[in-house]
């Protein structure tokens, strides 16, 4: 796997306009707080996939369990579940429909697909602890909360995009080809 453009890609089909996009995002947010009275978030999915992975090993630890006891013998019936399932489709159906479906390390020249997928394996594992810890995500703190007009969640989101920009002094080297 190299870090080459995907030569087997449709240049003829582009991205789909973000500002569309995001407006398609916002009536599902919409939607979302009409019909089922919450936001949206992606966190509590991967959670309740655990539990129910757990659950089929060890059902009576995983019930006694103060974190996943709580949701029961059927942690997938909840509405997160289906809307990461979505997700997924949603964007394997976009890849496949714009020809830009290949599995591939995207990274700079600079590192090797060891330490790119290290560093994206360790980074998904904290960022997914710390969104537990914090009983909810990035997504579901920046859309909904400031769909809303939380005063937290808005200062959350300003702190997201100054501490990424703050980060990527320290990773650009990384990518500069």
């Amino acid at each position: 796997m190299d870090n080459q453009i995907n030569e087997k890609a449709n240049p003829d089909k582009g991205y789909m306009n973000p500002y569309y996009a995001g407006t398609l995002l916002g009536i599902v947010l919409l939607l979302s707080y009409l019909i089922l009275g919450v936001g949206l978030g992606a966190s509590s999915g991967t959670a309740r996939l655990g539990a129910y992975l757990e659950l089929s090993i060890a059902p009576a630890r995983t019930l006694a369990c103060e974190y996943f006891g709580s949701w029961g013998a059927q942690p997938l019936s909840y509405y997160l579940v289906f809307m990461l399932a979505g997700v997924f489709l949603g964007g394997l159906i976009s890849a496949i429909l714009s020809d830009r479906c290949e599995i591939q390390i995207e990274k700079g020249a600079g590192c090797s697909s060891k330490k790119r997928l290290l560093f994206s394996l360790s980074g998904g594992i904290l960022a997914g602890f710390a969104s537990r810890l914090a009983n909810g995500c990035t997504s579901g703190q920046a859309l909904s909360g400031s769909a809303v007009l939380l005063t937290g969640s808005l200062i959350f989101l300003i702190c997201i995009f100054i501490g990424g920009y703050m980060a990527a002094w320290f990773v650009r080297r990384q990518w500069h080809d």
